[in-house]
């Protein structure tokens, strides 16, 4: 029995001993732990958004459809060229195309024929006429054309706003030799929106029975062809020489942007053989400010003829 009553005790023991243990073990409290749960919360989140940057590839997105839209009218997409077009342009735009929506800086990529200057003029204008961007570039001569990449940079005061690519070239003479437009929509917010430019590798001016450098006589050239209307502003003929005033003109006006047959005669006069540029041009009715020499082409089309008297 007194046995027994000994080992009961030293059990009894025992299990006071582990409880006071299993108390005195500290526990640790909310304070102590939440700052090492934020931190490893806060790495587990720039773990996963650098894994996700690293992962998913960045995609061009349409610009949301509550964006403001210019307070200019914009110009409409052109149609595709009819039939007997066949002259390569001189000036022909890869990318952007008609009214593609960009952000700075603009990657433009074109095939240029230089012209006898070897330099090529790329302007990027407001949707008012001022230059946002001008860059004079040296281009070696390719008949049908040398490729070339550039970036234009912009910065506007406005979300967004009509804005227009223009490229052209120059002769020996100083004289314009090639000009075209391409209007896009920049945004000084958002992500770029590519339009494809479609059916324009060719010149919008097609004539029959003339070509580059041929000679002409009687005082007058006849004209026949078709064109294909950049917009509804007239469109102005002239025979310009070497010293850039023009010696005759003509003014043809179409109706509507489709192309259209034409026929006129250009009257002329001349003591002896002389070189000029024969010029189709049409002006950009929607630019208030005008470039001292470019003035407000939107495309002009030329070829060099020999008059004689």
């Amino acid at each position: 029995m007194k046995l027994k009553t000994i080992i009961l005790a030293s059990l009894l023991g025992l299990l006071s001993g582990c409880t006071q243990l299993i108390e005195s073990t500290p526990v640790p409290s909310p304070t102590q732990s939440l700052p090492t749960v934020v931190a490893l919360t806060g790495q587990a989140i720039f773990a996963t958004s650098d894994a996700l940057t690293r992962q998913v590839p960045l995609t061009e997105t349409p610009l949301p459809t509550d964006t403001p839209i210019p307070s200019t009218p914009l110009p409409t997409v052109t149609p595709t060229f009819a039939a007997g077009f066949t002259e390569l342009a001189q000036i022909h735009f890869l990318s952007p195309g008609p009214m593609s929506s960009v952000v700075s800086p603009i990657k433009l990529q074109a095939m240029l024929v230089s012209g006898e200057s070897g330099k090529v003029l790329f302007d990027l204008l407001g949707e008012d006429g001022r230059l946002l961007q001008r860059i004079l570039k040296p281009v070696v001569y390719a008949p049908n054309g040398a490729y070339r990449s550039i970036a234009l940079s912009f910065e506007i005061r406005a979300v967004s706003e009509a804005g227009y690519i223009r490229i052209s070239t120059r002769d020996k003479s100083g004289r314009i030799q090639a000009l075209n437009t391409m209007p896009v929509l920049l945004y000084s917010l958002g992500n770029n929106q590519i339009n494809p430019v479609g059916n324009m590798e060719y010149e919008r001016v097609m004539l029959e029975g003339l070509k580059d450098r041929d000679e002409v006589s009687g005082g007058s050239l006849n004209l026949k062809g078709r064109y294909w209307p950049f917009n509804e502003q007239p469109v102005v003929i002239e025979l310009i020489p070497e010293n850039r005033l023009p010696i005759s003109s003509r003014i043809l006006r179409f109706s509507g942007i489709d192309t259209q047959s034409f026929e006129t005669t250009i009257p002329y006069k001349v003591t002896e053989p002389t070189w000029v540029r024969l010029t189709i041009r049409q002006d950009n009715p929607w630019l208030t400010l005008s470039d001292p020499e470019l003035f407000n082409y939107i495309y002009l089309y030329t070829m060099e003829l020999l008059l004689k008297p």
